[in-house]
C-alpha cells in the first residue's frame, strides 16, 4: 500500500507545475492578453507551427529512408552506418545550431570560398531564419525517428515483404504499401519525441533568431518582468502539446502490431545504388556529427583553448553532479512507479503512472514557469512562519533544480524500466516467494538482477538528456551555479562562437560516452 500511495504522491507532484500553469487561464489578464494578441501570439504561433511542420516532414524523409536503408541492404559502410547514425544524438540542437552558423553564415568559411571562387555576388540562403532551424532540428532529432524505424523494419519479418514481391510490387513499392503502415505506431512514436523536442528546444531557435513559444516565455520572464504574462503563453504552449499527444493516441487507437516469420536478410545493392546508399548516409553523418564536431576543435585549437581556467572545472562538475544526481533520481522514483504498475493493475494506479509521465510533453521552460510559482509561494510560507530575513529559501535552490528535471524527465527513465517488468512473470516472483524472499529480499533477489538492463539504459537516457538540457537550468539554477550548457548559452548569446567551442566540445564528448554504451547495449540484445 505504500508504494501505491508514493506512486500517487510522485504523479501529484509531475501534474503539479502543469495545472499551476493551467490555471492562470482562469483568472486572464486583459493587459496581458491585449499585448500578448497584437504582439506575440500571430508571430510566435506561425513560427512553431512552420517550424514543427517542417521539422516533422525533415526527420520522417531522413529517419525512415536511413533505416530502409540499413534494414533491407547491404552496400559499403552499411554496418558502420547502422550504429553511427545514432551519434548526433550526442550534439544539442543548440551546439549544431551555432555550429551551423559559423560556418554557413556571410562571414564564415563556406560563403566566404563561395565568394572568391564564383564572384562576390554569390550567397547562400541566411542560416539564421526558420528554413535553418528546420535543417538543425531536422539533423538534430532524426535519430529518434531512425531508431524506431530501424527496430520496426528489422522486426517486421520477411514474409509480408515477400507476399508484396510475389504481387509484383518493387521495392520503393513495398516500402510504401508494405513496410511504412507496418511500422505506423513506432514511426508515430518517433515524430512525436521529435516534435515535442521541437516545441521544447530554446537554445536552437534562439541562436537562429527565430521567435517561437519558449523564447517568447524567456523573454516575458527575463526581459519583461512579467510572470503572468510567461504563465500565460506556457498555458497556449501546453495545449498545443497535449493535442500533439491527443491526435497520436487518436490514430494509433487499439491496433497492435505483431512481428510476422524470419527476420528479412539484407539484399545486396550494385552499380550506381549502391554508391548513391553511401553517399547519402555519409553526407548524414557528416553534417549532423562528424562536420560540427572537427568544426569545434578546429575552434579550440585556434584559440578557444587560451579560455581554458579555473572555472571550468566547476562546470564540468555542475554539469556531471546535476545529470548524475538527476538520472538516480529519476530511476529511483521510475523504479516505484514501474512495480506499483507492476504489482496493481486497478485504475487508479495505471492512472497515476500515465499522470506521472506527462511531464515530457511540457517544455522545459513552460515546466520552469510551472515550478517557480508554487515553489515562491512556499517560500513566502515558510519566511513568513519561521521569521526569517532571507529573501529566498527554496528558490534558486538545487534541489528545486532537480526536482524540475526529474518531473521533465521522469518518462524517459520510466520506459524502459516498465518495459523489463513485462519480462518478469508471475511464476518468477511465486518460486522466489516459496523460497522465502519476501520485500527487500525479493526485489534484490529478483527484480534488481533482471531489471538491470532496463535501469541502466534509463540511467544513461536520463543522463544524456540532462547533460543536453538547458531551459530548465538556466532559468532554476542557483546564482553563479553555471554548467557547460549555461556557459554555452552565454557565449553564443554574444556571439562569441569560438569561445563557445571549448565548453560545446566537453558537452559533446561527455554525452558521446553514454550513447556509446547504449549503441553496444542495443547490438547486444
Amino acid at each position: 500500500m505504500a508504494l501505491r500511495v508514493a506512486s500517487w504522491g510522485i504523479a501529484a507532484v509531475a501534474v503539479l507545475p502543469l495545472l499551476v500553469v493551467l490555471s492562470s487561464l482562469a483568472q486572464p489578464d486583459a493587459v496581458v492578453w491585449q499585448h500578448l494578441a497584437q504582439h506575440v501570439l500571430p508571430r510566435v504561433l506561425l513560427n512553431t507551427l512552420l517550424l514543427c511542420s517542417g521539422v516533422l516532414l525533415g526527420v520522417l524523409l531522413l529517419g525512415v529512408s536511413l533505416a530502409w536503408l540499413v534494414t533491407q541492404y547491404r552496400f559499403p559502410g552499411s554496418r558502420l552506418f547502422s550504429w553511427a547514425l545514432m551519434l548526433p544524438l550526442a550534439v544539442p540542437a543548440y551546439v549544431m545550431a551555432f555550429v551551423q552558423v559559423g560556418l554557413l553564415d556571410f562571414t564564415g568559411p563556406l560563403q566566404t570560398l563561395l565568394r572568391e571562387l564564383f564572384g562576390q555576388g554569390l550567397r547562400l540562403p541566411p542560416v539564421r531564419s526558420l528554413g535553418g532551424a528546420v535543417l538543425v532540428l531536422s539533423l538534430s532529432f532524426y535519430p529518434y525517428v531512425y531508431l524506431l524505424a530501424r527496430n520496426a523494419f528489422a522486426s517486421q519479418g520477411s514474409r509480408a515483404l515477400e507476399v508484396g514481391q510475389s504481387l509484383g510490387l518493387t521495392p520503393w513499392q513495398s516500402l510504401w504499401r508494405v513496410a511504412l503502415p507496418l511500422a505506423r505506431p513506432w514511426l508515430a512514436a518517433g515524430c512525436l519525441l521529435a516534435v515535442m523536442e521541437t516545441l521544447a528546444d530554446f537554445g536552437a531557435v534562439y541562436v537562429l533568431g527565430v521567435d517561437t513559444f519558449t523564447t517568447a516565455i524567456y523573454k516575458a520572464w527575463f526581459a519583461l518582468f512579467s510572470l503572468p504574462a510567461a504563465s500565460q503563453l506556457a498555458s497556449i504552449l501546453i495545449m498545443l502539446a497535449l493535442v500533439l499527444m491527443a491526435v497520436e493516441q487518436w490514430q494509433r487507437g487499439a491496433r497492435r502490431y505483431t512481428p510476422a516469420g524470419r527476420p528479412a536478410l539484407p539484399r545486396a545493392l550494385q552499380g550506381w545504388q549502391k554508391m548513391f546508399a553511401t553517399v547519402f548516409c555519409t553526407a548524414v553523418l557528416l553534417l549532423g556529427f562528424v562536420i560540427p564536431l572537427l568544426q569545434l576543435l578546429w575552434w579550440v585549437v585556434q584559440g578557444s583553448w587560451v579560455d581554458l581556467d579555473a572555472r571550468y572545472a566547476g562546470f564540468v562538475w555542475h554539469s556531471l553532479y546535476l545529470a548524475g544526481m538527476a538520472a538516480l533520481l529519476v530511476v529511483a522514483l521510475a523504479l516505484v512507479l514501474a512495480y506499483a504498475r507492476h504489482r496493481w493493475q486497478d485504475r487508479s494506479t495505471q492512472l497515476a503512472v500515465q499522470a506521472a509521465s506527462v511531464g515530457y510533453a511540457i517544455p522545459g521552460a513552460v515546466l520552469a514557469v510551472g515550478l517557480f510559482i508554487p515553489v515562491a509561494w512556499l517560500d513566502n510560507q515558510l519566511i513568513a512562519l519561521l521569521g526569517l530575513q532571507a529573501t529566498a529559501v527554496l528558490k534558486g535552490s538545487v534541489a528545486v533544480l532537480l526536482l524540475g528535471l526529474a518531473c521533465r524527465f521522469l518518462s524517459v527513465g520510466l520506459s524502459p524500466v516498465a518495459s523489463s517488468f513485462q519480462r518478469i512473470t508471475s511464476s518468477q516472483v511465486l518460486a522466489a516467494r516459496s523460497l522465502g524472499e519476501r520485500g527487500w529480499g525479493l526485489m534484490r533477489c529478483l527484480y534488481l538482477p533482471l531489471l538491470r538492463g532496463g535501469l541502466t539504459t534509463g540511467l544513461l537516457l536520463v543522463l544524456i538528456d540532462v547533460l543536453k538540457e538547458m531551459p530548465i537550468t538556466l532559468m532554476m539554477r542557483p546564482f553563479g551555479w553555471d554548467t557547460l550548457a549555461i556557459r554555452i548559452f552565454e557565449m553564443t548569446s554574444e556571439g562569441e562562437w569560438q569561445r563557445a567551442a571549448l565548453p560545446a566540445v566537453m558537452l559533446v564528448l561527455a554525452g558521446l560516452l553514454p550513447v556509446v554504451i547504449l549503441i553496444r547495449a542495443g547490438e547486444q540484445r
